[in-house]
């Protein structure tokens, strides 16, 4: 295929340099969106009488008919093409003659290349975040399960206070909910038509951006030609989005992989969604968790790439920002796939409630409190500190736990305890009586689930 800037070149280009150069095989994705840029930017030629409206009509028609027959599978990519922007052009003149050579007027491949990336990352911003939505609702039916399951709270891997496990859970749905809201903003940023700005400096034809934007949905247009080329921040902020978003959905898998090991024994992965050992017929592995956290490092080498490329280069275009496709591609085809499989994953699983009650009442995560019972009757919590870190040397040095303790025990530390004490440590007394907005209580869990679902409602309808 002729290259359609040919006319400067008195040599041919060299075979290695076209391979190094060609972007075909991976920007052919885009090949809707560059299609749909290009049939709302003849209408406008059209409409503004810059070309003939005939002329207009028929390579509106034509590129209906090259969209078509790509999506029937009639027409098959052209390895050689420097990329879908000069296959589809190349293909229309081919089908319609002359007429076909009139679309390029009053734009550049600088300004139809950055239209196209935003047109792309537009649906796939809204595929990822029906994803993630998706995601959050089985995380609020798990949790509205699960209000009463008590479990051990963790700081540094310690066990530290008694919670649920709904409530666990519900804080990976509100770090979902800030990744949607992430996504939902970098959209709105990005969500405005660089198309004529040009190759940098717009150009002398009286063309209607706003038409060309309102055709496309766009909020508005570019204000500045160098920047409209040059921008790639929309794509460098969804990839900062994603990384995010993927550096949850790690943290999440660690648990799902501490959850499933026999020292935990939280949970039980469904079949389908672990794999065995090639030598140790005994195993289960929480394979999908493990990857989804391998490839988190992916995407954060793709946000990365973007961040390097972009950060030596003057203004305007320069041919380094046609790295940006495979980098952010990149990371959209991997959280796509984190999601799909991670979701049904946790939906499958089986929660194993004895056990973490079982791990609850070990560890004496119901010491804050006995601290706070001695506070409530008047002492001050330094001081109700200490009395109660000697009665957790007591047991551990007699082999008891808090509720195995003899009251006269309690109360040669303090005659402030008496026999309700036992009531007060019970777990889900302590549980409980975390009652205030954002705490593990059922009824304030209760409180968490209606209100994220009000906010996944209200902005991802279901």
């Amino acid at each position: 295929m002729d290259q359609l800037w040919a006319g400067r070149f008195k040599k041919k280009v060299d075979d290695t340099v076209n391979d190094f150069n060609s972007s075909i095989s991976f920007d052919c994705r885009m090949y809707r969106q560059d299609i749909e840029g290009s049939i709302a930017h003849a209408a406008m030629l059209g409409e503004a009488g810059i070309i003939d409206k005939e002329e207009s009509r028929a390579i509106v028609c034509g590129l209906q008919g090259i969209l078509a027959d790509i999506e029937n599978g009639r027409l098959a990519f052209d390895p050689a093409a420097e990329d879908i922007h000069m296959f589809v052009e190349s293909e229309l003149t081919h089908r319609i003659g002359a007429a076909g050579k009139r679309l390029h007027t009053a734009r550049s491949r600088n300004d139809q290349v950055a239209l196209d990336i935003r047109l792309t990352l537009r649906d796939e911003v809204k595929t990822v975040q029906a994803q993630t939505a998706a995601l959050v609702r089985v995380i609020l039916q798990l949790a509205e399960q699960h209000t009463e399951t008590v479990m051990p709270g963790y700081t540094h891997l310690q066990r530290a206070q008694p919670i649920t496990f709904a409530h666990h859970l519900l804080a990976y749905a509100q770090m979902l909910l800030r990744d949607l809201g992430r996504l939902a903003d970098a959209a709105v940023r990005m969500n405005e038509l660089p198309l004529g700005s040009g190759a940098l400096a717009g150009t002398t034809y009286p063309i209607r951006r706003e038409l060309v934007g309102s055709l496309l949905g766009f909020d508005g247009v570019t204000l500045n030609s160098l920047d409209g080329v040059s921008d790639r921040d929309f794509c460098i902020e969804i990839l900062s989005a994603l990384s995010i978003l993927m550096m949850h959905l790690s943290r999440f898998s660690e648990e799902i992989i501490l959850w499933s090991s026999w020292e935990f024994k939280f949970i039980e992965l469904d079949d389908a969604y672990a794999t065995g050992s090639s030598i140790m017929p005994q195993k289960k592995n929480p394979d999908v968790a493990e990857l989804v956290r391998g490839k988190t490092g992916r995407v954060y080498g793709d946000l990365m790439t973007l961040l390097t490329v972009m950060k030596g280069l003057p203004l305007a275009y320069n041919k380094d920002m046609q790295e940006d496709k495979e980098a952010i591609f990149d990371a959209l085809d991997t959280v796509h796939l984190c999601l799909a499989t991670f979701t049904p994953m946790l939906a499958t699983m089986t929660v194993l409630k004895d056990n973490m009650r079982a791990a609850a009442a070990k560890g004496f995560i119901n010491a804050t409190d006995c601290a706070d019972y001695l506070v409530k009757k008047g002492m001050p919590f330094r001081d109700a500190y200490k009395i109660t870190g000697r009665l957790v040397g007591l047991c551990i040095d007699t082999g008891k736990t808090l509720e195995t303790l003899e009251l006269d025990e309690y109360q040669k530390l303090s005659p402030l305890y008496g026999e309700d004490i036992y009531q007060v440590i019970q777990l889900e007394t302590c549980v409980k009586g975390r009652a205030i907005m954002g705490a593990p209580a059922p009824q304030a869990v209760q409180q968490q689930i209606a209100l994220t679902k009000e906010r996944l409602e209200r902005a991802f309808p279901a």
